[in-house]
Parts: C-alpha cells; structure tokens; sequence
C-alpha cells in the first residue's frame, strides 16, 4: 500500500496502520496427557499493510495456530488480537467478510468442474455476477487453467488443484490474504506459477498478504519474515537483516575425489559441537560454523576437503536460530541430526553390507503402463545398483508415482520387462514385495494405536513373529528414537514420518521405497530424515526416492527426470546439471530447464505437420 500525504503538513508521509497487531498472544490447547499445552506463548508482533509477509518455523512452532486466529476461527486464551483494525475476539465475523484464506487442504469439491468450484466460491462469498466474468478470465489465463474448466477437479495434479484453490480464494478482492503453506506437495514449476501469481497480484491489486512456507527461498522473496518454534517468535526482520545473524560463519566445501557429498554432509552434520548445519548442494556442501567455535578447528571433520567462504542465505540464518532455541529449551536433549549417528548398535542383527557384485538390484526395461488409452509411462528404461540412492523426479502428474508403484508391485505393467530383488515382477509380485519397504507418501498409521502396537500389527504383516519380532521391534524403536507408549495419532508429523520409515524397515528389506517422505516436514526434521538415509545406504540399503525438494536430489548417487510418462534425463545430479546446460546453476533450476525444454520441443514436434500443411 503506497504511503499518503498527511492533510496536515504538505508532503508529509502517513504511514498506514498495521493490519495485523498481537499483544502478549496465547493460544492452549489439551495435551495427549490431558494437561494444557501452550501453542503460542505471549506472541507480540504486527504486520504491516501492502506488505507481504513470511512465518516460517518448524512442525508445531505455532504458525498454522497463529492463521487460524488471525481469521477468527480460533479465540485466543490470553493477550489481544486485531485485525484489520478489528478485536479478533469481538468482531470474527467483520473480519471473515474482509479477508480470504487458504489453509494447507484446501477445499475443493472433487466431483465439480474447474468453473463449477469458482462458481461456488463466488457465491459464498457474495461476488456480484457483472464482476465475475473478468474476474473469473483473469484468474483463469494467470492460473493457465483456461483450457480446463469442464475439468473435474478430482482430476486435476497436484499443481493444478494448488492453482484452482489460490484461483477460488481469490474470486473476491480481499483487504488481507492468508495462505497456510500453499505451495506444500507441488513441484517446483507449479511452485514457481503459484508465487508468480501471488506477486502479480500484489503488484497489480496491492494485496496485504501474510504466508506461511516451509520454503526459505520462498520466505526470502517476502519483505518481512517472522521465525517462529515451540509457539515463540525467534526473530523477525527483513531478509538481510536475518541473513545478517550468520555473517561470516557459512562455507562451502567440496568433498575428496570420488566422495558423495552426503558422506562429507554426514560428517558434518554428525559434529553438533562445532557445526549448526550441513546440507549438500551442487555436488559440494554448504555448512555453518558455530559462532564459538573458531575456524581452524575443522581440520579433522573436513578431512583434506577444500572449504571456502560463502555468502549467507535465509536458510542459514533459520537453522542458526533453531538449532540455538533447541538447545536453550532442551539443552541435554539429544542431538537430532539422526538417531543412533553412531550406526552400527541399533541395527547390527541385520547384518546389513554393501553387496560387492555390481549386478542391478532392479532392472527396468521398456516399462509402459497405460489406463485405457491414456500412457502414463512410454517405454521407461534404467538400472539400480545395490545400495544406491535413486530419486525418481518429475512434476505432478508425470508419471513418477505410477513408475513407483509398479516398482513396488503394487501395479501391474501394461508392457515391458521389470525385474526387482531379483525378482521378474510380471510372474512373483508376492515374492519381490517380501524383499522391499515401502513408505507411502500418506502412510496409512493407525492413530488409535501406539507406536508399538502399530509397530506391532505390520511386523506381523511382514510374517516376523515371538523372539525375532521382539528383538527387531526394539532395535527399531532405538534407531528411531521413537516412545513404544506413545499415541501414534499424537505425534508431531516428523516423528509420524519416523515411524513410517520404522514399519518399513521392520522387516529387514534390501530395497525401501519412499514417496515423498519429506512432504510437508520442516528443514530442521527433513535434515535428520536425510541423515537415516545416508547411514541406511551405507550399511547397503538401497533406497528408491520421490521428491518435490529438489535440493534433496544432491543426496541421490542417480536421478532420473520425467515427464508426461517420458524419461527426460538420467544420471548423477552433477551430470543432470551439466545436461541443463546454463540454467542450471542448482537442481531446483536444472529440473525446470529440463522439463521446459522436453515441453517446448514437443510443442514444437507436434505443430511441424500443421506448419508443413
């Protein structure tokens, strides 16, 4: 909102009042004891009109709480809140009329068309019929949905439904827009059209707009950022002002000679004494140094490694100040970077080693699967080798998740050989599935049951029984610091990705398949996730992986590409990055160029008859 002339001095700039303002804020809730838990603890802060605005935290630091209130769908139980210039706890309904929000699900009506749905969000929210043919074609053409609106919205990608939800909060001009990690589980072109139309309309409307994110490139494109854990604010500036916090102690170092770089990661990571962070990225590794400890003392983590200099991200700023607030709310708990770090105690009865021989462990010949005359993967073929990590890559509705469940056997293939474990899956499904883990993106966890009867009932599904369950089931709770009595449906969504993994590997597989295991999980969380990963595959686990981060490719020994059912790239992520060609400086930016690029050649390809004619 562009700044007015103050009536009573010529020129003199009048600042517009906040829109959001919180005094002292707290929200409780009932614990799983029974005992009050505080989900925001004396919150104060305020947000500026015209702005937007970023809260990034970690799973339960408060930020989806904090929403909630802000729109009046929950009361506060202390402190004041008012938005808008309203009380939040007087006038919800005032503000409801004003505002428009979208939460992390968002409620599209499957069975409705495109249109339908906008349609029925212009009429709850009471939008005029002479202002909603323009409206409707300028959210359309933004959202590229133009194309598709007899479309069911049940048969829409993920991407595409992120963009129909962003269209139908937007059906009205709203004097604020909140919206609750909208770009969670899309890839990262639909994340990039979803920001570009969140900031064209706040350059051509003027929008106030508060976002949650889970992305700190994301926060770093907004002009405020609140940091928020445990339901206190950390921290809260511009972006360099946060950026400023960790001046001088970011590095960047390049693994030895033939090294993956989440071997020199795990190091890192693994010296919590003397590193706040480690993640791998563009075939080296970013890390930070803690402020105390002094630069030449990493002599030995680094173990002949060249490191440098780097300039300092959000991100890196974000895990300072978690990895600080952790310490001073639990300063003898144990370092999370990855349970059981040391390795070998929590799983030695699986006698898990790298296999010498470099025979594919699966093998994946002119794979097609069709539905009805629809192709959802054209003639896909790649090998992986034993103990390898291999992320299958693509945007929604690629073709990657039905590559994935034939892989697991959970699909037949329509044609093609398909071999896994040693196992031709066209005639021994049962047998292969014996052999692998499988870790669904919404893992289906009884919340009802405890850790360890949920442990329990799949252990038992795996045929594992008496002595041998018993053993396996307490070296699984100790690798994965997980409480046998606590209530499954209680636990943090971290810690449910954690007992996810924990069901799958109960077992003892030699292949664990992951579907998006990171979806919706904090940095913080999807660093120690990452760190289990690195020590299962050293011990020769080999791990099949989708994704939607694209920075967790650079984990991966192979990637490979898809689209459209057509495998578009394959190889290590420093060959993928060098196949995109200039644009492709990170994996993030490799993987649009990759996918632009098929998509344009296509284009191409299919109107050459027409140009012919």
């Amino acid at each position: 909102m562009s700044p007015t002339l103050d009536s009573h001095g010529a020129g003199e700039v009048k600042r517009a009042p906040p829109i959001i303002v919180a005094r002292d804020l707290v929200k409780r809730f009932e614990g799983p004891d029974g005992a009050p838990f505080e989900a925001l603890k004396g919150v104060s802060f305020e947000v500026a009109a015209g702005r937007l605005t970023a809260l990034v935290g970690p799973d339960g630091a408060g930020k989806t709480t904090l929403m909630r209130m802000i729109t009046g769908l929950l009361r506060a139980d202390g402190g004041a809140l008012h938005v808008l210039g309203h009380d939040a706890a007087q006038d919800a309904q005032e503000i409801q009329s004003r505002i428009s929000y979208m939460p992390q699900r968002f409620g599209l009506y499957e069975d409705l068309s495109i249109q339908e749905n906008l349609d029925l969000y212009a009429d709850l929210h009471g939008v005029p019929a002479n202002l909603r043919r323009e409206r409707f074609a300028r959210l359309l053409e933004m959202t590229d949905l133009a194309r598709f609106t007899a479309r069911p919205a049940g048969n829409l990608s993920g991407g595409m439904k992120q963009k129909l939800g962003l269209a139908c909060t937007l059906v009205r001009v709203p004097d604020l827009l909140l919206l609750d990690e909208p770009s969670v589980g899309v890839d990262p072109l639909s994340r990039r059209d979803l920001w570009e139309i969140i900031e064209q309309m706040i350059a051509e409307e003027g929008l106030s707009v508060l976002v949650s994110t889970a992305y700190m490139d994301e926060a770093a494109r907004c002009e405020r950022v609140h940091v928020f854990n445990k339901g206190e604010q950390l921290a809260e500036g511009t972006p360099g002002e946060l950026r400023a916090q960790v001046a001088g102690l970011t590095y960047v170092a390049a693994p030895r000679e033939g090294e993956p770089a989440r071997d020199l990661q795990a190091r890192l990571i693994d010296a919590p004494d003397r590193i706040v962070d480690a993640v791998p990225s563009g075939g080296e590794v970013h890390f930070i140094r803690r402020p105390e400890c002094a630069a030449d003392s990493l002599g030995d983590l680094l173990a002949g490694c060249e490191a440098r200099a780097r300039e300092e991200e959000l991100e890196d700023a974000f895990m300072l100040l978690l990895r600080a607030h952790e310490e001073e709310v639990k300063p003898t708990a144990p370092e999370q970077g990855g349970p059981d770090q040391g390795g070998e105690a929590a799983l030695s009865s699986a006698g898990l080693e790298r296999e010498q021989d470099s025979a594919p462990i699966i093998v994946v010949r002119d794979l097609v699967r069709r539905f009805g005359d629809f192709t959802a993967v054209a003639s896909t073929s790649f090998d992986v080798r034993p103990g390898e990590i291999f992320g299958l890559l693509g945007p929604n509705g690629a073709g990657k998740t039905t590559t994935f469940r034939m892989l697991c056997g959970l699909l037949p293939a329509s044609s093609g050989h398909l071999e896994v474990a040693g196992v031709n899956l066209r005639q021994a499904r049962a047998t292969a599935r014996r052999r692998i883990g499988y870790v669904a993106q919404k893992f289906s966890l009884y919340a009802n049951l405890s850790v360890r009867e949920n442990l329990e009932f799949f252990g038992g599904a795996y045929g594992l029984r008496g002595r041998t369950l018993r053993a396996r089931l307490r070296a699984i709770e100790a690798r994965f610091d997980l409480d046998p009595q606590a209530q499954s449906g209680n636990l943090p969504h971290g810690y449910k990705q954690r007992l996810a993994m924990a069901a799958g590997l109960l077992h003892e597989p030699r292949i664990l398949f992951l579907d998006e295991p990171t979806s919706g999980i904090d940095p913080l969380a999807r660093r120690a996730f990452w760190r289990t990963i690195t020590q299962l595959s050293q011990e020769g686990v080999t791990i099949i992986v989708t994704t939607h981060f694209m920075e967790e490719a650079e984990y991966c020994d192979r990637i490979a590409i898809q689209d459209a059912g057509r495998l578009l790239a394959l190889g290590t992520p420093r060959a993928v990055r060098e196949e995109a060609g200039p644009r492709g400086q990170d994996m993030n930016s490799a993987f649009i160029a990759i996918v632009e690029n098929a998509r344009a050649h296509e284009r191409t390809r299919a109107a050459a008859p027409e140009s012919v004619a």
